[in-house]
């Protein structure tokens, strides 16, 4: 049995395992509120903005098949959550003007999506607010301690992600 430092009601946890997917799911909790609270204010998910980060990056990038534009099913398998409805993630953004969607001629089962200008511009506007923001949550730790802690998430993701997972290290991919 494994109890929280600290603790005078002695809570136990059946495994560490559990223990540390608890104290995972607590920190998780935790941050969300902070980063919540910002998105709030704008009317948009976390959810949100990652799909606008996403969509920002493909537009620098102008590669692939749809230059500056990616395939909705793209867009949500590069999310940092699964999105079981990406249509219902893009539909507010639509509906706003931050993002377009259309159906490229030559493949009308596709559906691509793009940032507009009006979503790049509350990018701009976003920006040294989510940098306050992520340093609310994590500037309290040193640099060593944000890099061991990126290192121990990503190893307890690993064996738990998709083989082509953008977010598995180049070298882990499957593909």
């Amino acid at each position: 049995m494994s109890t929280t430092p600290g603790d005078s009601r002695e809570q136990r946890f059946d495994s560490l395992e559990q223990e540390a997917f608890l104290n995972l799911w607590r920190t998780y909790d935790r941050m969300r509120a902070i980063e919540q609270d910002l998105f709030g204010r704008y009317d948009l998910t976390p959810q949100q903005y990652n799909a606008l980060r996403l969509l920002r990056a493909a537009r620098q990038r102008l590669g692939g098949k749809w230059p500056g534009r990616l395939a909705t099913l793209d867009l949500a398998s590069r999310l940092v959550s699964r999105a079981p409805d990406i249509t219902r993630l893009l539909d507010p953004l639509e509906r706003r003007g931050l993002v377009e969607r259309d159906r490229p001629a030559h493949n009308r089962r596709v559906v691509c999506v793009g940032i507009t200008e009006a979503g790049l511009d509350l990018l701009r506007e976003l920006g040294e607010q989510v940098r306050a923001c992520h340093a609310r949550q994590f500037g309290h730790l040193s640099e060593k301690e944000l890099r061991d802690l990126i290192v121990l998430l990503r190893a307890a993701r690993r064996p738990h992600e998709e083989p082509d997972s953008a977010w598995l290290d180049s070298g882990e991919r499957g593909v």
